[in-house]
């Protein structure tokens, strides 16, 4: 069993539930997977609620393969809009009431922060349908120094009033189920609902890591149907990433479930994208021996596919 995984789990937990999380749910819920983490207690996240329906992440197409987005064939409408990045929440008003709000969590299951959102969006709208769910971003502006845990941290928050505190925003980009022909017909409604949509503005002043293209007419997109992961009728472009620059210090092997000893890089800590990095995964002896890898070596690190840190090359 992973034992160095699983003490940084506890220690993400701990930070967790203090409102100063050091990684995102979906970076928790991925190594608690790979290390079969299933702690209760001061470490458990398991006090989840439902969504009305499943949050579900985008494809991802990186601007030197735009060969490869999925859309490309399409001849239909879509829509371009800017892809946020905070904490991904959802809404739930019954006969246009606010009911409840969930943070993504694992897309469906997450954390009940009613007590806080409903501080932040409207507590009654009108009741297009008896049972709405809105999906959208938390945010908080550029200029506050790692804005995304800034958001992140005050959905964890237990005092409402330092949450008002805080200065943060909720951008809805979903309605479900759909009320009208089109995505922008509902955004447009809550934006009639004096809620902040993805389509009112490019929003520059809060953080976004790409764009999202998706199909606007709602018969073509639920034609085009879902993987387990994300719908068919949307993705997010983003730039390739650049990586930073650090020492590698030491190199760790563990030894997984499957009985595979893999190795890990130590690294002198640094920040990416807000998140605070000294350890990168390896992969196995061969990945380390072309890259040309050994202790005290200078290398770049990204954080692959915004989640497990990766070390991509030495630097000479």
């Amino acid at each position: 069993m992973n034992k160095n995984i699983k003490a940084i789990l506890r220690e993400a937990a701990e930070a967790y539930y203090k409102g100063t999380p050091k990684m995102s749910d979906q970076e928790f819920d991925k190594l608690a997977e790979v290390a079969a983490f299933d702690e209760v207690g001061t470490s458990s996240r398991d006090n989840r609620t439902p969504h009305a329906f499943p949050m579900y992440s985008l494809q991802k197409v990186f601007t030197n393969e735009l060969h490869k987005a999925p859309l490309n064939d399409y001849k239909g409408a879509t829509i371009v809009t800017p892809k946020l990045d905070g904490a991904a929440v959802s809404l739930l008003y019954i006969e246009g009431k606010l009911h409840r709000a969930l943070t993504r969590g694992d897309g469906t299951r997450g954390i009940d922060i009613t007590h806080l959102m409903k501080y932040l969006v409207p507590a009654v709208i009108l009741p297009h349908a008896s049972a709405v769910q809105i999906t959208g971003e938390v945010v908080a502006p550029k200029t506050i120094k790692n804005s995304r845990n800034y958001a992140a941290g005050a959905l964890n928050l237990k005092d409402p009033i330092e949450f008002q505190e805080r200065t943060l925003k909720f951008i809805a980009y979903g309605v479900q189920p759909s009320m009208g022909k089109t995505l922008t017909t509902d955004l447009e409604m809550l934006a009639n609902n004096t809620f902040a949509t993805v389509i009112q503005s490019d929003w520059h002043e809060y953080p976004d890591d790409g764009l999202v293209f998706r199909v606007d007419n709602y018969v073509d997109f639920n034609r085009m149907g879902y993987t387990s992961h994300h719908p068919r009728g949307a993705y997010a472009l983003k730039v390739i990433q650049k990586g930073v620059e650090t020492r590698l210090i030491d190199v760790i092997w563990n030894v997984g479930k499957s009985g595979v000893v893999a190795p890990t890089g130590i690294l002198e800590p640094i920040e990416i994208d807000g998140a605070r990095i000294s350890r990168a995964t390896l992969h196995n002896m061969r990945y380390i021996t072309d890259l040309r890898l050994e202790i005290g070596c200078m290398v770049e690190v990204i954080r692959s596919g915004e989640i497990i840190p990766k070390i991509v090359r030495r630097v000479d």
